[in-house]
């Protein structure tokens, strides 16, 4: 097996051939390193690449397999984490300039969870300066190339970008992202890519450089449901550095992954909301649709008791307040080298009163409840996760957020999958999100995993990073 078909393997599969000593770590940590020192030059997918110490972690599990000491079937696993996660010794950014040399002293708990359990940390991925923007732009650091588009450089979706971006290039078999308001599951449509926004506390914030405490939630990205459903039995759990974590039970995804959706109840979003999303969207959600008919399940109209975008203003209310309080001397330091779209983002923050932050975080509360009621008896909200196809940068409008389709789902605390489910007339990937309760990723991913296996959007992969090595 050569070195591209070994990245273009998925990660079950290849733990799977790793734990049977079928397959080596050195020679998958080798593969995604050569792709990674041929494509990212254009790609920049990646801040920094710990190559010489992935290496060192790969020939440590090979010997650790071979000798009977693995430490768990996921032992030998290249992974990438977002330049939001806390390594140690290790430079962490946050895709600010200003802190270009800041180094870690301590590890994010998350990230001891996937060192625990074998994985190997190929680097670290480019984020949006602060996890403050959802275009995936990055005006100091340098955006992220979208591979799907090889000539024009398009928008790879943030903040979780750089995530985004290697993990559809096959620069990294999976990555961990964060979503505030959208931010792994914009980079997972736009990329072409599954991603999941697990409900607060889920998955530890400890070590995780923060945008907003109330409305942070790391998640996983990857190829494939399967994939994401795997490591994020991995990140989650209770941590005591992590009081949101406290009091939730832990759940496997994976016994009821593959039920399939016979007989459950499934909502299109309301014909209001289809007037945002492009005719290739929504063509590729229409499919989406009928696709879960055939499948079984009852597709449903549902009546919601506010718009998205009457959700979203409130959700950027409590990023912006809260995000300045965290980092206003550097965004009130005109001296300071940030990026100039994502300083007036936060700076916003400074005029929104503690009257106006109560009351959204008031809001949220009701708006919780209305939308509980809303979805009694229904198992999923289903709608595209974004509004159109990648935009060409040169296009893009840096006053206006992509985010229509995912915010409310951060404010409400809810649980959300992206997953690839067309490819538009332009060449470019369409995505379905899947929305469920809070605490019920299992649901979402075994709905996904459900309409994934009928479908082969997932395994197409983008021009911008082809095969041949």
């Amino acid at each position: 097996m050569n070195q591209n078909d070994l990245t273009r393997l998925p990660v079950h599969e290849v733990a799977r051939q790793i734990a049977a000593r079928a397959l080596s770590p050195i020679d998958v940590v080798e593969a995604y390193l050569a792709r990674i020192e041929r494509h990212d030059p254009k790609l920049h997918a990646y801040t920094e690449v710990y190559a010489d110490d992935a290496r060192l972690a790969a020939r440590g599990a090979e010997a650790a397999i071979r000798s009977g000491h693995a430490v768990g079937p996921l032992h030998g696993v290249p992974i990438a984490l977002k330049d939001l996660i806390e390594l140690e010794g290790r430079v962490v950014s946050g895709g600010c300039e200003a802190w270009t040399n800041r180094r870690a002293t301590r590890t994010a708990t998350l990230a001891r969870r996937l060192i625990a359990s074998g994985m190997i940390v190929l680097g670290k991925t480019h984020t949006v300066e602060f996890a403050m923007g959802g275009w995936g732009t990055n005006t100091r650091r340098g955006t992220p190339w979208n591979p799907w588009d090889p000539k024009r450089a398009r928008t790879p979706g943030g903040s979780s970008s750089g995530s985004g971006v290697a993990v559809a290039a096959g620069l990294a078999p999976w990555a961990v992202g964060t979503d505030t308001g959208g931010s792994v599951r914009l980079p997972a449509s736009w990329c072409g890519i599954t991603g999941l926004k697990t409900t607060i506390g889920r998955v530890s914030t400890h070590g995780v450089m923060p945008l907003s405490p109330t409305l942070d939630t790391p998640g996983p990205m990857a190829r494939s449901v399967e994939d994401a459903a795997l490591l994020y039995t991995v990140m989650q759990g209770a941590d005591p550095l992590d009081p949101l974590t406290r009091g939730l039970d832990y759940v496997n995804p994976m016994p009821t992954l593959k039920r399939g959706v016979r007989g459950l109840r499934l909502a299109r979003m309301p014909d209001v909301e289809r007037q945002h999303a492009s005719a290739d969207v929504l063509a590729a959600y229409d499919r989406s649709l009928a696709q879960f008919e055939r499948l079984g399940a009852e597709i449903v109209d549902v009546k919601l008791p506010f718009l998205f975008a009457d959700v979203a203003s409130f959700n950027l209310r409590i990023m912006a307040a809260e995000s300045y309080a965290l980092y206003a001397s550097l965004i009130d330091d005109e001296a300071a080298p940030l990026d100039p779209h994502v300083r007036p983002r936060i700076a916003a923050g400074r005029d929104i009163s503690s009257t106006a932050y109560i009351e959204a975080l008031r809001m949220r509360e009701t708006m919780k409840s209305q939308f509980a009621a809303a979805m009694e008896g229904i198992d999923a909200l289903l709608t595209p996760t974004t509004m159109t196809t990648a935009v060409p940068l040169e296009q893009v409008d840096q006053t206006k957020a992509p985010a229509h389709y995912t915010r409310f789902a951060n404010y409400l605390d809810l649980t959300a999958l992206a997953l690839p489910n067309g490819i538009a007339a332009d060449g470019l990937p369409t995505s379905l999100q899947i929305v469920c309760r809070a605490s019920e990723e299992a649901t979402a991913l075994r709905i996904g995993w459900a309409v994934q296996e009928a479908t082969e959007w997932h395994l197409q992969m983008p021009p911008g990073a082809p095969a041949a090595a």
